[in-house]
Formats: C-alpha cells, structure tokens, sequence
C-alpha cells in the first residue's frame, strides 16, 4: 500500500495530478494534500476528486492513471 498525493497546484493543461509518496515529482508539503494510503491509483484518483474535478495520475509514478 502507498500513500497518495494531490497537487494543490494544476498543470498547465488544468489537471491536478496524483502522486505517490515515492515519486521523483512529489510536490512540496505547501502544495499538496494528502489522500490516504491505498492499493491503486484509482482508488487514489477517486478520492481526489473529492477536492478537484480535473484530476490525472502523474505519468511517472501513475501511469495507469495517467490519462492525457
């Protein structure tokens, strides 16, 4: 089970994109809102769009969540 992040920050394209704990792109504590611990990047990318509607997997550490 990893933990799972959501950049308070878009990209430019407007997504928010969901990381896991040990990825190289993990935003700043400042700039993130933890999710929780979870078994899939779905399961992560659900619970962020609690927060934001556009939301995407980050394409190096969630790549089957990756979706642009």
């Amino acid at each position: 089970m990893l933990r799972y992040f959501v950049n308070k920050n878009p990209q430019s394209t407007g997504e928010h994109e969901v990381h896991d704990s040990e990825c190289g792109y993990l935003p700043s504590p400042e700039n993130r809102i933890y999710l929780g611990g979870y078994t899939t990047c779905e399961e992560a990318v659900r619970e962020a769009r609690k927060y934001y509607d556009n939301v995407d997997g980050c394409y190096h550490c969630c790549r089957g969540c990756y979706t642009r």
